[in-house]
């Protein structure tokens, strides 16, 4: 009986890995992820200008550069790699400075006096300018105004320096079980969501389709029957449902290798490929543990580790025994997809809860979902690694979806005996009730 399962498992495997769709597939997806962690390296390949500034040239007829530095500088500071901008008092004349800005994203801001507004000014550029530039000079000018009415009201320097400077803002929590770490705790555990949830979303739905497109091929091309005399029913499922999960386990293990792989070659082009070595990737990855562990995500992913694996592997065995069980029960793959649908939804259902966990801190709801099977595995790890349930929590999640799944098995292959060899779909519904509850 171990044999005969072995060599279905090892047979399912090679025909799914052993493939040029898979070799292609991969292949692509690697491109794609190394694609999109060095985006903006890609857009300054095809003519972006990540790199380059933004000049924005000063026509000051007012007097009032000084204060346009500050304040647009204080807000520049603030984009942080939103933008690359160079401010500079120019000299030229406006007729000047327009043939300077031919073709360019060079702006031009001639500032001057109004006897209504005070103050005016007039942006000039060869090409629109963008959301963020206009924000930029809006809010500066707007300052600047403002700084320049009080200068004219007869209130001293320093109240007008008070007035105009930006508010200096002290941040207390005065909840004592948090440390000084909490707020990027938040944040990295922000990323781990993204990290763990969306990529696990994507491998059960591949899984669910890959059993139900395999096993409905078999029964189409009635090669079920010939193996069915050979193998148990029992075994043919076990080998299935095991192949299938190996399956994805293994393109997980590939995407985390992919994943590693596009954020050194990132590293090494941000270091540039001259200038890089293989020490300043290790200072990299060193640099990123040390700041995972000092926010204390690193210390509850370490301990709950072998805990949220054995909650995916007994979820991804969850799925696939469901998804064999439903293709059992029909005879081509456009049947398979109309029972799959409440499949996707409950999925989809886990997929939003635990990407608005975080909004959601301590809600009663949230923790009762995080144990039961089939979506404990999407919201029990995103908690905890919030630290709103506590390791014996997440134990315990694991431990019912492990018997969940086991009942799932039990329950579900006395359907899988009735579905596997039946091409009809009348009365199909009272032969699986009926199994059910037949020993």
């Amino acid at each position: 009986m171990k044999t005969k399962l072995k060599f279905l498992i090892k047979q399912s495997l090679k025909k799914k890995i052993d493939t040029k769709w898979f070799k292609i597939a991969n292949i692509l997806i690697l491109i794609l992820l190394i694609g999109i962690v060095n985006i903006d390296r890609v857009i300054s390949f095809f003519g972006g200008d990540f790199e380059n500034s933004t000049k924005i040239f000063v026509v000051d007829d007012a007097n009032a550069y000084p204060l346009l530095e500050s304040n647009f500088n204080a807000l520049k500071d603030s984009l942080e790699d939103l933008g690359n901008y160079e401010l500079e008092n120019s000299e030229k004349s406006i007729e000047e400075l327009k043939e300077e800005i031919k073709e360019s994203d060079s702006v031009i801001v001639n500032i001057s006096l109004s006897n209504e507004e005070y103050i005016k000014a007039d942006v000039i550029s060869f090409d629109p300018i963008g959301t963020i530039t206009e924000q930029l000079l809006q809010t500066s000018l707007n300052s600047v105004k403002s700084a320049y009415v009080l200068q004219n009201s007869g209130i001293s320097e320093s109240e007008i320096a008070a007035l105009t400077s930006n508010v200096s803002i002290h941040k207390e929590v005065t909840n004592p079980e948090l440390d000084e770490n909490a707020e990027g705790r938040d944040i990295l555990s922000s990323g781990l969501i993204l990290v763990m949830i969306v990529p696990f979303f994507l491998l059960i739905t591949m899984l669910t389709q890959m059993i139900g497109a395999e096993i409905n091929d078999e029964k189409s091309t009635r090669s079920m029957e010939i193996i069915i005399s050979n193998v148990s029913p029992k075994i043919h499922f076990a080998s299935k449902i095991i192949s299938s999960t190996l399956f994805v386990i293994i393109q997980a293990l590939l995407l985390v290798g992919y994943a590693i792989v596009a954020l050194i070659i990132r590293k090494l082009l941000t270091s540039s490929l001259i200038g890089a070595v293989p020490g300043e990737v290790t200072d990299f990855v060193t640099e990123t543990l040390t700041t995972v562990k000092n926010t204390g995500v690193l210390d509850l992913l370490v301990k709950g580790l072998p805990f949220i694996l054995l909650l995916f592997i007994f979820s991804f065995l969850a799925y696939a025994i469901i998804a064999g069980v439903l293709a059992s029960m029909t005879t081509n793959i456009e049947d398979y997809q109309q029972l799959q649908t409440p499949l996707m939804i409950i999925l989809l259902v886990g997929y939003y809860i635990a990407i608005m966990a975080s909004a959601f801190e301590g809600a009663l709801f949230v923790k009762i979902v995080a144990y039961i099977p089939m979506l404990s595995f999407l919201i029990a790890p995103v908690i905890f690694l919030l630290g709103q349930i506590s390791l014996l929590e997440l134990i315990i999640s694991t431990v019912i979806c492990g018997i969940a799944t086991y009942l799932l098995f039990h329950f579900g292959l006395r359907i899988y005996k009735v579905g596997i060899l039946n091409y009809s779909s009348q009365n199909l519904w009272k032969k699986i009730f009926k199994s059910v509850k037949e020993k």
